[in-house]
């Protein structure tokens, strides 16, 4: 029987672009790239099946965008059962998590994304829930107070965050495994984009799918992304058929460069090297000069700018690189400032 996924609790996982459902793999086979991740999963999902046990619990961390929600998908059809989704967040309360954790069944596969926002109250109903598949509660007030322990089936959790410091360390000590995506090679984004072209029956040539998957920042899901919108700008300027040319003329529409970066990166490094001389300068003072917030700074722009190695963080703060000065177009400076900004 194949697995059947239930979206629950957040109601924005319903509203999700179905376009980016039927896009997912099904199957490990089907994952593109990460391959040590998966060849890990493979042996973890085959000892699982051999015993007749359920999978140990699972954490994936990275950044956004590289398939944590798809491998989790992926883990519970290999296992053959259902998968129940939902967001930190979206917990509210004790009661909500217990309610869904009552609902399971034998080997459900338990999705929790965000997992580093669950509030410290649902997280103490959690941990007897994962370690001893079973639920605590405390009947009645004062001297006559008591506690029962319902027993629950055994399930799977499989966690997903962007900020694995803020997992608390008794919940990251509940998952037999973690994992950590990475970033995505260019051939690796080529393969995405032409499987993501051949199921949209777009027409596109290899020149427009490696021009499409050289902006897509190592991610798949800023490359299916860039992929629709380069789609529509084909449909409306050239007959729906996608060459490098076309691409590169969608691309530089929506202010996406040759390395990916769009316009809030270029302004990240330009107000560095512009304003404070290209560093060292606090997270907090790049966040007020571009009137955006410091997570924003940290989760969405840094972590693809320390990748391509264009900003180094350092105890004083964050400077930018030559790399950086070069691909900008300026003038790298002979000598480094010896006022750093820290705040």
């Amino acid at each position: 029987m194949n697995a059947n996924s239930e979206r629950m609790i957040d109601p924005s996982l319903k509203n999700e672009d179905s376009f980016d459902l039927t896009m997912r793999p099904q199957r490990l086979a089907d994952v593109i790239g990460q391959e040590r991740v998966k060849e890990n999963l493979r042996i973890l999902i085959e000892a699982s099946l051999k015993r007749g046990d359920p999978l140990e619990h699972v954490l994936f961390y990275g950044p956004p965008g590289l398939g944590k929600t798809t491998l989790a998908h992926v883990i519970a059809n290999e296992m053959k059962v259902n998968i129940k989704v939902t967001s930190g967040p979206a917990i509210e309360r004790a009661g909500d998590l217990a309610a869904i954790l009552t609902n399971l069944q034998e080997g459900d596969v338990f999705f929790i994304d965000e997992i580093h926002r669950l509030g410290r109250a649902v997280e103490e109903i959690l941990y007897p829930a994962m370690e001893d598949f079973a639920l605590d509660f405390v009947v009645g007030k004062g001297p006559s107070a008591r506690s029962i322990r319902l027993k629950l089936p055994r399930f799977t959790v499989v966690g997903a965050t962007t900020r694995l410091a803020l997992v608390t360390a008794p919940l990251r000590a509940r998952f037999g495994v973690v994992f950590r995506l990475d970033y995505y090679d260019v051939q690796a984004m080529v393969e995405i984009v032409t499987r993501a072209a051949k199921l949209l029956k777009v027409q596109i040539d290899e020149g427009g799918t490696r021009e499409i998957a050289q902006r897509g920042r190592g991610t798949p899901r800023v490359a299916l992304r860039l992929l629709r919108r380069v789609r529509d700008f084909a449909t409306v300027r050239a007959n729906g058929v996608i060459t490098r040319e076309i691409a590169c003329q969608a691309l530089d529409l929506l202010e996406i460069d040759t390395l990916g970066l769009d316009d809030i990166d270029r302004r990240v490094l330009r107000t560095i090297i512009e304003k404070y001389n290209g560093g060292p300068v606090g997270l907090s003072t790049i966040a007020a000069s571009l009137s955006e917030e410091s997570d924003t700074i940290m989760d969405v722009v840094e972590p693809y700018l320390l990748q391509l190695g264009m900003i180094e963080r350092t105890p004083q703060g964050r400077v930018v690189t030559r790399i950086a000065y070069e691909h900008l177009g300026c003038a790298f400076p002979k000598e480094t400032p010896s006022q750093p900004t820290m705040f």
